[in-house]
């Protein structure tokens, strides 16, 4: 049984920053903001068919800088969000501003799967980003805006540098509504969040140099905290979306790590399947066994961690009558299913799709973004 080839996507630029389409349930869409100091940027809205393996591109100028980070609204997949560099004479910041994107162009054609170099070829022309509104209140050099898909769409969170900012968007603006501030010795900073999915989306994780620390937003206090979580700088988190308190998080020690939120003690597993530092991970949004993980190694794995998720024994049947034979079942074991090598960079950032729980996508800095499938017979094994 052949699984299909993967298909590759060749930008322009750099890039480092992707993210699914959430607000597309039908179609496998994916975001990316490249990374250009002498041309105005750019965010790809990349349509993948997985019936014909075709790719289709629209292009969107972001005149405003580099793009560090890429976000869309869950409810007006309309909406997007970025967080840019914005260099002046003497200093850069990091700005962040929500977007809309323009009406897309049917008639462009797809582009070959497996073609690489300029997505824009001669003379074709672009439309940029209409700018719903920059983010100005608040804390400079916002790293991360984040949506709750479990509430109101108009709330944001702003991550700065030392602060948690709650914005409300309205009208065109956003207001401040409240703010969290990190306190520590030699004024650590902010270096990624994550909603939480469970407690109606009132909770939130960040990454804080080699530590993770989790925010209750209904009072504005840390919940939790993980010292010295990794021996270095901790890259990514993210949490089970079926099992309430498990998270999972990856660092420059190569490591991945599971955990308990209500027992930080010790992590509940320890993994090594990477040679340099671990950039992102994540679970799959409906079969929470599946994770995937991208690093400076080049390469993706795509793991089956059984023993933390919440099919430990795989999927059972109600059948009475299989009720013997399912007792003696033991369970999977946790493994790496395959390794992607298909990138030739760091890959940054690896996500799921939103419309089909097989297929994921990643990106490399080179701009090389790579869409690939869960193996058919790792599938069948799920489902059957």
């Amino acid at each position: 049984m052949e699984d299909d080839a993967a298909v590759i996507y060749g930008l322009e630029f750099q890039a480092r920053s992707l993210c699914p389409q959430y607000g597309e349930n039908d179609s496998i869409r994916f975001l990316v903001g490249t990374q250009s100091l002498r041309f105005d940027n750019q965010v790809h809205l990349i349509d993948f068919d997985d019936e014909s393996n075709i790719v289709n591109k629209h292009v969107f100028l972001h005149k405003a800088g580099e793009i560090w980070h890429i976000n869309s609204c869950p409810s007006d997949k309309n909406v997007i969000s970025t967080c840019y560099s914005e260099v002046n004479e003497n200093s850069a910041e990091l700005k962040a501003a929500l977007w809309r994107i323009p009406p897309l162009d049917e008639t462009e054609p797809p582009m070959n799967p497996n073609e690489y170099g300029s997505p824009l070829p001669g003379g074709h022309q672009t439309a940029s980003l209409r700018k719903l509104c920059d983010f100005e209140g608040g804390h400079k050099n916002r790293r991360r805006v984040l949506w709750n898909s479990n509430g109101d769409s108009n709330s944001v969170i702003v991550i700065a540098d030392h602060f948690i900012d709650v914005c409300s968007v309205e009208n065109g603006s956003a207001q401040l509504t409240d703010t969290m501030e990190l306190e520590g010795k030699s004024q650590p900073k902010f270096l990624t969040a994550r909603f939480n999915p469970h407690h109606a989306g009132k909770q939130i994780a960040t990454a804080v140099e080699n530590s993770i620390r989790g925010w209750d937003l209904r009072s504005s206090r840390q919940s939790f905290i993980i010292d010295n979580a990794h021996s270095q700088t901790v890259r990514d988190i993210d949490f089970n979306p079926n099992k309430q308190y498990y998270m999972v998080s990856c660092s420059d020690d190569c490591k991945t790590k599971f955990w308990d939120i209500r027992n930080t003690e010790a992590p509940l597993m320890v993994r090594s399947d990477h040679s340099h530092w671990v950039w992102s991970v994540r679970y799959n949004h409906f079969h929470d066994q599946l994770l995937l993980s991208s690093s400076s190694d080049s390469r993706v794995t795509l793991l089956s961690i059984p023993s933390l998720s919440s099919e430990p024994y795989g999927h059972l049947d109600d059948d009475e009558d299989n009720e013997d034979e399912q007792k003696s079942c033991e369970p999977d074991k946790d493994r790496v299913i395959t390794c992607f090598e298909e990138h030739e960079d760091s890959v940054y950032t690896v996500e799921w799709s939103t419309a089909d729980p097989w297929i994921f996508a990643s990106l490399s800095y080179d701009g090389r973004i790579v869409i690939n499938r869960v193996p058919r017979s790792e599938k069948y094994k799920i489902l059957l």
